[in-house]
């Protein structure tokens, strides 16, 4: 687990408030389901070089609000963000929905979560 400093999980919990959360079980029913939405990780680099889930596209944290309206110029895209533990993610989707976009969610428990529950991940 990582220990995130008080001012970080102040920050988090603050844009959580603002934003929608979906739980990995939802994620995972979706996919299963084959509904249309975009699977988006927002990791480091060489966390996603490392494992990822299954579908996925990346954008990771650092040039995300660069580069995704050149990736989904769509502002009505459903987009599902997640990150190591469900933090990153949460500001994320805050940053997005400030840009206009307006069907952003964040997973809660992030890929941690993911992979503790047994779902699909590549490598």
């Amino acid at each position: 687990m990582v220990d995130h400093s008080a001012g970080f999980v102040k920050l988090v919990e603050e844009a959580r408030s603002r934003v929608q959360e979906c739980t990995c079980q939802d994620v995972h029913g979706q996919l299963e389901a084959g509904e249309d939405f975009h699977l988006v990780d927002v990791r480091e680099d060489h966390e996603w070089r490392k494992s990822r889930i299954r579908g996925a596209v990346h954008l990771g944290r650092g040039i995300l609000e660069r580069d995704i309206e050149h990736r989904f110029p769509d502002r009505e895209a459903d987009l599902v963000l997640y990150c190591g533990g469900g933090y990153r993610s949460v500001l994320a989707a805050e940053s997005l929905e400030k840009m206009g976009y307006r069907r952003v969610r964040s997973m809660a428990g992030g890929w941690r979560a993911w992979k503790e529950l047994g779902y699909p991940l590549e490598h």
